[in-house]
């Protein structure tokens, strides 16, 4: 069998706020809790398994994930970034903002989570699509 990416913890103040907030800026859904897991699956089978930060963890470790969205997926997802007064930027290091970028011919924005992990979302993978 190759080597597939599965699932990801990822540690929130609220898991299930972060979970429904990935899920409404993202289009997706929130499954059923699995343990103390809220997961949210994406469409290539992978899930981001959010969770509560436990008292053995004292801070959060801040990640950077990014979604490659199609342009229908981008400009739902960019509205409700805008619907919710987010701050965004295009660039990941926070120098432009309240702007996106057009890399590679298409558009990607950065924007925080409430447990501030980085999302991004871009419609061109780096590099531009493979000829």
């Amino acid at each position: 069998m190759a080597i597939q990416f599965n699932h990801t913890i990822v540690y929130s103040h609220d898991s299930r706020e972060s979970a429904e907030f990935w899920a409404d800026i993202l289009g997706l859904e929130v499954s059923p809790n699995f343990g103390r897991f809220v997961p949210v699956k994406v469409a290539n089978g992978i899930t981001f398994d959010f969770a509560d930060v436990s008292s053995d963890v004292t801070e959060i470790q801040r990640a950077h994930y990014a979604f490659l969205v199609s342009e229908q997926d981008f400009d739902s997802g960019f509205a409700k970034i805008k619907e919710k007064n987010l701050s965004y930027w295009a660039d990941p290091r926070q120098q432009y903002p309240g702007e996106i970028n057009h890399n590679d011919g298409g558009r990607g924005v950065y924007f925080l989570d409430p447990s501030g992990h980085a999302l991004e979302m871009l419609t061109v993978p780096y590099g531009g699509w493979p000829a």
